[in-house]
């Protein structure tokens, strides 16, 4: 435990003095808001009737809190690789458990925080969300997703050697799965085809959970069904995770 602390302690000082990641960690998934939310105001989707803003405010949290856990562990274990420190870490008693569960730890107080700020903004009266009766189910799901998309992040930062390659692999993934999985665009305005592959992402999944509880879309098996991929998909990335994971850029 006392490692934990340490490592939890020694990433949330890290993080707070990143001004600038720290700002755009949670202003990036409001910026998505306040467009899609102006641009579509007031419109809904044909094929449910549902406001753009049921959509779009949920798929665009949900591809917020899931790019902050990929990004800041991948970048966060590239780094310590790079100096050494994992090669330190690994000397000292610390378990690997302690160096993930720490960064885990800081992940969800920053899901929490986005939540928090952005479903706060799309209540303003210029968006007009109204959460849903079962909005207490974000909680839950907020959690499984982040765990899910923090082991995948811990796969890139176990591969990739620079910011570069880091944040090429990252958007490679993150980016065409939002467009995807339906958290820019409503899936039900899409080919059915689409519609198909789009269950391949574990952000389909996060999307349809987080659209029920926070909008009220679907009905409440889309939680339960988006929970269940997501806890497939965490524990294939956690397999694969642990079985990748390098101290150091030879092993």
């Amino acid at each position: 435990m006392s490692a934990y602390a340490a490592l939890t302690g020694a990433g949330y000082r890290a993080q707070v003095r990143d001004r600038t990641t720290l700002f755009f960690t949670f202003a990036f998934p409001l910026l998505f808001l306040v467009v899609f939310g102006l641009i579509f105001r007031g419109q809904a989707v044909e094929e449910s009737g549902l406001s753009y803003l049921s959509y779009t405010a949920a798929g665009v949290l949900s591809w917020g809190v899931a790019n902050a856990a990929v990004f800041g562990i991948a970048f966060t274990l590239m780094q310590w690789r790079t100096d050494d420190i994992l090669r330190l870490i690994r000397m000292s008693p610390a378990p690997l458990s302690a160096v993930i569960g720490s960064r885990y730890a800081i992940a969800l107080v920053v899901g929490a925080v986005q939540s928090l700020l952005f479903v706060g903004v799309a209540m303003l009266p210029v968006f007009g969300l109204r959460p849903a009766s079962g909005w207490p189910l974000l909680i839950p799901v907020l959690i499984l997703g982040i765990t899910t998309f923090l082991l995948l992040g811990v796969i890139i930062g176990s591969f990739a050697d620079t910011p570069e390659s880091v944040a090429a692999v990252a958007n490679f993934l993150m980016l065409p799965m939002a467009f995807l999985s339906g958290s820019f665009f409503p899936l039900d305005s899409m080919p059915s085809w689409l519609q198909k592959v789009s269950l391949a992402m574990p952000l389909r999944y996060l999307n349809d959970a987080v659209s029920h509880a926070l909008a009220g879309r679907g009905d409440s098996s889309d939680v339960w069904t988006g929970c269940a991929g997501l806890l497939v998909f965490a524990l294939v990335f956690g397999t694969v995770a642990v079985k990748t994971f390098r101290w150091t850029r030879s092993s």
